[in-house]
């Protein structure tokens, strides 16, 4: 298949010999083309364009200095403001969506007197240009500027933005490097599906905020933000003439989505996997309890089991008498293993009547994915009784399982039909230093290792680590980040931002005495994990719930642990603070902490992102913000 920039090469051709063209002589003569001496030949239009942009101002990114190129401009920034432009593109291999965040982030934190590598406000602008110094982790700040908000620029005409990749031609002969699929992710902000054919499901996704903990409401400010910026970034790149762009674009889309999609069923023909969850008795019993311990729920209903594995859902509902199983399975490996498996146990549907004029068995299997099943004439819409499923990803929505599930209830399901687990709740709370591995790192048979602990921290500030955390290091209280109704949701509403307040657990006093200090307790980080249940409104004769708390027994999905940059010092009652020392610290502890967190499906098919902003609010009512953390679960 063509790339984007062999395609443009192509119309640049075309164009060129269309110029050719224009240009002949009257009498039709015309020079041979290995004649021409192309490096000096400019049309007007192209001489006029060169004229004006030589009249370019370029704008330095921390002072008020301007120069007529980016070149000197970029030297400058390096010499007087330790912002070395391009050193920091070569060594980071930054392609060229990043240069313009990164030169749109650097003008956004200015704006605000703020350091742009390590965060600190200053009181002027003066005191920042006196501030400004070496970067210390560039990676760290990669995670600040590589959002879809810095692709809308700041200064408004930037010329900047217009010249910088032109330099990096000049240097090395040839355009930046542009991957393809960055383009397609850009220019597809409004028309990527998450399934390639039929699925509506759309991204980057819709962030919502709650209302009171309610309904939520479209955080439409910030989707057209991305949206602005995506069109502009796009316009460096095509013209209204490029018209092959968007085919190209949809069709290295969905080759994309069928790898992943190839590679994702393709992990779970490993019997590995599938010893592993039927192993994961909290999980398997909760299903088999909801139903098998439902029999008027299961008995005669045709039940649709969606993702069947190995078909051990689809032998729980046959043997609690359900009058048809169909279990879909989309890799083809485990499709034929749940056939073999059902058929070994009796259960399989074979379509031949027996003598007594009974079938032989209930599950019938299907393989390939319920996107690709619209027209299966075997399955009449709207005709199953119970849409059963194990869906759940780590946090919850991590393999995006569940558009999936509302996509089997929206064809097949009956009205008023039965969905196990028809609930799920998302949970947050703060963890302390134990759920970090820094005390492992302290005391190594004797010797101190910390420095790997830091290490680990700073990656885990980045990765979300899906692994058991120890109910002691929670300190703070448990809250509900979000619930979802399987019965009533939409699929957009996977996709969500909540606001939750944390405060410290309360901790006993050690003494009575009254004049005693608070003790401060340092949050590292939030740690989620969720619950689905199989509620009384269609399990009446036994309701079941499948936790995956740190305080009830582990399973395979773990919690999902987002480490904070930095620990956050809390207290649980009021104290007398140092009123310079920032909130959050052992000498201004916060009584509590507010955080937004954001859950997204990622532009990379079935991965999540999620982002974290915190505010701490001190004693006395002052308040911290600390900068956003991205972390992506993919």
């Amino acid at each position: 298949m063509a790339t984007h920039l062999e395609e443009e090469e192509n119309l640049n051709d075309l164009k060129m010999k269309q110029k050719l063209h224009d240009t002949e002589d009257d009498d039709g003569e015309e020079e041979e083309e290995e004649d021409q001496n192309w490096d000096d030949w400019k049309t007007d239009g192209e001489e006029e364009e060169e004229l004006e942009r030589s009249k370019e101002q370029f704008f330095c990114l921390f002072c008020d200095s301007v120069y007529s190129s980016c070149s000197p401009l970029f030297e400058h920034c390096a010499s007087a403001h330790h912002f070395d432009f391009n050193a920091m593109k070569k060594t980071h291999n930054l392609d060229f969506y990043k240069c313009l965040k990164l030169i749109n982030y650097v003008r956004s934190q200015v704006a605000e007197n703020r350091c742009w590598s390590c965060g600190m406000i200053c009181q002027s602008k003066r005191d920042l240009q006196n501030h400004l110094h070496e970067v210390v982790n560039f990676e760290s700040i990669m995670l600040q500027f590589d959002d879809n908000r810095y692709l809308k620029p700041i200064l408004p005409d930037d010329a900047l933005l217009y010249s910088f990749a032109e330099d990096e031609e000049d240097e090395n002969g040839d355009d930046m490097s542009i991957d393809p699929k960055e383009l397609v992710n850009l220019n597809q902000f409004e028309r990527i599906s998450i399934d390639y054919e039929s699925c509506s499901d759309r991204y980057p996704c819709q962030l919502t905020t709650p209302c009171e903990n309610g309904g939520k409401e479209v955080a439409s400010a910030s989707d057209r933000g991305i949206k602005a910026g995506a069109e502009y970034a796009v316009s460096f790149f095509r013209n209204e003439e490029d018209e092959q762009f968007n085919e190209s674009s949809e069709k290295i889309v969905a080759n994309q989505i069928r790898n992943i999609n190839k590679n994702y069923f393709g992990a779970y023909s490993s019997f590995g996997i599938h010893r592993e969850m039927i192993n994961d008795k909290v999980r398997t019993d909760a299903y088999q309890q909801a139903i098998l311990e439902n029999p008027s729920l299961l008995r005669g209903a045709i039940v649709m089991d969606v993702g069947c594995g190995t078909g051990i859902l689809s032998l729980f509902a046959a043997q609690g008498g359900a009058s048809r199983v169909i279990a879909v399975e989309a890799s083809e490996k485990m499709a034929a293993v749940a056939t073999q498996i059902a058929k070994d146990n009796g259960f399989l549907r074979s379509g031949f009547p027996r003598s007594s004029g009974q079938r032989d068995g209930v599950i019938e299997v299907v393989q390939g994915m319920v996107e690709d099943l619209d027209n299966a004439t075997h399955i009449q819409p709207h005709s199953v009784d119970v849409l059963l499923s194990e869906w759940m990803g780590y946090c919850l929505l991590y393999e995006s399982m569940l558009s999936t599930v509302l996509l089997a209830r929206d064809r097949w399901l009956k009205p008023g039909g039965a969905i196990l687990p028809d609930t799920a709740i998302m949970f947050v709370a703060g963890f302390g230093k134990g759920g970090t591995s820094m005390p492992f790192w302290e005391n190594v048979y004797g010797f101190n290792m910390s420095c790997i602990g830091l290490e680990e921290v700073e990656n885990a500030a980045r990765n979300p680590i899906v692994d058991v955390i120890d109910s002691c290091d929670i300190v703070t209280p448990t809250q509900v980040l979000q619930t979802f109704d399987l019965v009533t949701m939409r699929s957009d509403q996977m996709d969500f931002t909540a606001i939750v307040k944390l405060e410290p657990k309360l901790i006993a006093p050690t003494d009575n005495s009254t004049g005693s200090k608070p003790e401060i307790t340092w949050c590292h980080g939030l740690v989620l994990w969720f619950e689905t249940g199989f509620t009384e409104r269609f399990c009446g004769e036994m309701p079941t719930n499948l936790s995956t708390s740190p305080y009830n027994p582990k399973t395979h999905w773990s919690q999902t642990i987002l480490t904070f940059r930095e620990p956050i010092a809390m207290a649980s009652a009021k104290v007398t603070s140092e009123k310079l020392a920032a909130v959050g610290t052992n000498t201004s502890p916060a009584v509590s902490v507010q955080s937004r967190i954001s859950v997204a499906r990622a532009a990379q098919h079935r991965s999540i992102d999620i982002s974290v902003e915190l505010t701490g609010i001190g004693p006395d009512g002052r308040k911290r913000n600390w900068p956003v953390q991205l972390f992506a679960l993919n």
